[in-house]
């Protein structure tokens, strides 16, 4: 009890919460015979992260990039008890390999989708990185192919097995803070530069491959690596990616597959010849239940963390309620009134899926078959959300979304749906997988 009560502290999160989540924790450890053959592609800062924290349950044993650095310093860093994991440059030559169970992919945004299916199709089981896909389009193939496959994916959204965020949804889902009203979240602004000057490319880069269904363009280190997610050819801005985190735990709360209607003001333009993707915005989204929804760009410059705003918000999600307000963020949980949330929910109350560690989530789901926090409609669904924030941006207009059929109805929905789906450029469609 005294261990609970530190951890609740140090998390700002009730006591009883926190025995609950000990108490439900029956994972069973994994023996040294039990542990599948994992295989990471995309060997950049976030995919090294994720098989480090993958092999705790499997063993990493092929590794893929189209960048020969990140192939070998992942070799380097995941070889064990003299075993180097095998090298590849074609994520398709990994998914013949009869020792990989598990694909792991970390790559940029614009090729999640492609080498998930190419895992699936091939009987492999995925943890992929956020936003899974690059469109909606994308999205709903991927799930179709998944549900067809009978395959687990797990969408690397981890807030989902993080109590704090699990306890707000609760909360919010149970009407502590009476009805939801609005949702209001902040996210980090992205970068305004150019215009950027081609460069040679690296050796060991196959820059062709590496911009996949993207136009040919001229190499430059602003588009490659950590910088491709400014542009629109291969991700949303800020918008998809720490987007990806908190609207999901919006959506999560408020527990409709997504909103209907959508306006958008980009409040800076991007420099010419620099990157594409809008640094600073205003989205605004409505829900069929009346919630209003709020996103809005920081101006931070620290571009991977809260940064506090001059009116003393950080980097995070704040539900507002007739009754009170819930402000919940990484490390951070607060209330308007703390008696919102000492008091247990009570047994009958709706409880949402309780995962407590987002990786051994996936594995205990290869073992069990069942479905993961973030499955991958989740994923798709939280990713959409994102994709239409994205789209009222380039528009300019105001839109109307089906969540049913996914397409948008209405006025301004012929130009709108156009977005839905990105021309890809040959040979890096469809067909590449199939």
């Amino acid at each position: 009890m005294r261990h609970c009560a530190a951890v609740a502290a140090a998390a700002g999160v009730p006591a009883w919460f926190i025995e609950r989540q000990l108490s439900a924790a029956t994972r069973r450890a994994l023996g040294p015979n039990d542990r599948p053959g994992v295989a990471l592609v995309g060997c950049g800062g976030m995919g090294r992260g994720d098989a480090n924290n993958a092999a705790r349950f499997g063993n990493i044993v092929a590794v893929c990039d189209v960048d020969a650095r990140h192939v070998e310093a992942a070799a380097k860093q995941f070889t064990k008890d003299g075993k180097t994991p095998a090298t590849f440059s074609d994520f398709r030559k990994v998914m013949e390999s009869p020792e990989v169970d598990v694909v792991i992919t970390g790559t940029p945004d614009h090729w999640h989708t492609l080498i998930n299916m190419a895992a699936v199709k091939a009987g492999k089981d995925v943890y992929g990185e956020k936003p899974l896909t690059l469109t909606v389009d994308e999205g709903k193939r991927l799930v179709q192919l998944v549900r067809q496959h009978s395959a687990v994916l797990q969408t690397g959204s981890q807030q989902r097995s993080d109590g704090r965020f699990r306890l707000a949804c609760e909360l919010v889902r149970n009407g502590r803070i009476g009805k939801l009203k609005e949702v209001n979240i902040w996210l980090p602004a992205g970068l305004r530069e150019g215009p950027f000057k081609p460069e040679p490319v690296p050796a060991g880069l196959d820059w062709d491959r590496w911009l996949g269904q993207a136009p040919m363009v001229d190499y430059t280190p602003k588009r490659c690596h950590t910088y491709f997610r400014y542009f629109y050819d291969y991700s949303g801005g800020t918008v998809t990616d720490w987007g990806a985190h908190h609207l999901d735990i919006a959506r999560w709360a408020v527990g409709l597959e997504g909103p209907e209607e959508i306006e958008a003001k980009a409040l800076a333009e991007p420099v010419p010849g620099g990157y594409t993707a809008y640094s600073e915005y205003e989205i605004r989204m409505k829900y069929a239940n009346g919630v209003v929804q709020n996103v809005r760009s920081t101006r931070a410059d620290n571009i991977f963390g809260g940064v506090e705003e001059p009116e003393g918000q950080r980097n995070g999600i704040r539900f507002e309620g007739s009754e009170g307000w819930i402000w919940i963020t990484r490390g951070n949980f607060k209330a308007s009134d703390p008696d919102l949330v000492k008091k247990p929910v009570p047994e009958d109350a709706e409880k949402l899926y309780a995962s407590d560690d987002h990786m051994a989530n996936f594995f205990d789901c290869v073992r069990s078959r069942k479905r993961p926090a973030a499955d991958v409609e989740i994923g798709h669904r939280s990713a959409s959300a994102c994709h239409l924030g994205v789209i009222a941006l380039r528009t300019g207009k105001k839109l109307k979304w089906d969540p049913a059929k996914e397409q948008f109805v209405g006025e301004h929905a012929a130009e709108a749906n156009r977005y839905l789906a990105r021309e890809m450029r040959k040979p890096y469609d469809y067909s590449y997988v199939s």
